[in-house]
């Protein structure tokens, strides 16, 4: 009997070894779809949702087995993403930016001399950012990197942290070649709150996540700007700003950000910027190396809606090309 009854467990044990990885990924699905709240239209839309989880989850398993072997610096996770195809999260989260919008917005150049900064910053640590926030599936990343350079410059000046009103910079700021939910450049929405005279916060006018009528009003004017600088265009004259102004709105190529959980960011990158977010810091890793300290706004996604991203390592997904900050 006990030879029979060992039979059987090793025989069970097969059969699990067989199905572990294909039952785990259901399982893992089901608990996606609690954790970040899925639901489907039908069955077909469940199983193809369902399909493209585990081939996504596949790809997160192979690269964190090079992590865990140090042959990567940074490591992939689920997400709110994980359901989506590539293609789908390009089209939803990310946005086409038309340079020249970009270069005919801008009026100043910050071309600091060569002083010697701090090893590391962090302006989280003295007070000057915001929580995280979520531009939900409209493309205003734009806003949210413009709104993060104005408050924390508004902290510096008054010692105030005050959330400010991205959706204020989205139904508002059109005719500075703004597209709402199509995306924008910071530069722009920074200068419309220049020719505004102003920028209410988000207590007044809050995040809606679609492009509605403009509602400002004068009296929910929480900050100003006066100037918008362009960071010449080098990771030296960026760790500059960021040491010295404060956190810095950059456009990025997010392409590849899709599956990012942790560590120092360090793969490829495409040739065009496709992403706003804001730099609040800089430092060294040990594994990964120099680094960037970025805000993005997409939830908790990444560390708790931070990434690293490589530092000196020849501009890494154009992160030093378009850096703006207000005054």
């Amino acid at each position: 009997m006990k030879a029979v009854a060992l039979l059987l467990i090793v025989a069970g044990v097969g059969c699990n070894r067989a199905l572990s990885y294909e039952d785990v990924l259901a399982s893992e699905f089901e608990s996606f779809k609690v954790e970040y709240e899925k639901s489907y239209e039908d069955d077909g839309e469940e199983q193809l949702r369902m399909q493209i989880f585990k081939d996504n989850k596949q790809l997160i398993d192979r690269h964190n087995e090079r992590y865990a072997a140090g042959e990567e610096t940074y490591e992939m996770g689920v997400n709110q993403f994980t359901d989506m195809l590539a293609t789908e999260f390009r089209k939803i989260m990310l946005v086409n930016l038309n340079i020249s919008d970009f270069t005919s917005s801008i009026e100043y150049i910050y071309s600091p001399a060569n002083a010697e900064i701090p090893s590391q910053v962090d302006w989280r640590e003295k007070g000057a950012v915001t929580p995280v926030k979520n531009q939900g599936r409209c493309g205003s990343c734009w806003a949210f990197s413009a709104a993060g350079a104005l408050e924390g410059q508004h902290f510096i000046q008054t010692k105030q942290l005050i959330p400010l009103s991205e959706q204020n910079l989205l139904d508002c700021s059109s005719r500075y070649n703004n597209h709402g939910c199509g995306g924008g450049w910071p530069a722009a929405a920074l200068m419309y709150v220049r020719d505004n005279r102003g920028m209410d916060n988000d207590r007044a006018y809050p995040y809606e996540g679609h492009v509605g009528r403009c509602r400002f009003r004068r009296y929910s004017v929480s900050a100003t700007v006066t100037q918008v600088m362009q960071v010449r265009r080098d990771e030296v004259a960026l760790a500059n700003a960021v040491a010295t102004k404060g956190p810095v709105s950059v456009a990025v190529d997010a392409t590849y950000f899709q599956h990012y959980r942790g560590g120092v960011y360090s793969h490829r990158c495409r040739q065009q910027a496709n992403h706003a977010m804001l730099v609040v810091g800089y430092g060294s890793d040990q594994r990964g190396g120099d680094f960037w300290l970025i805000k993005n706004s997409w939830g908790g996604w990444g560390e708790q809606g931070y990434m690293r991203l490589a530092r000196n390592q020849g501009n890494l997904c154009h992160v030093a090309s378009y850096a703006v900050f207000p005054i």
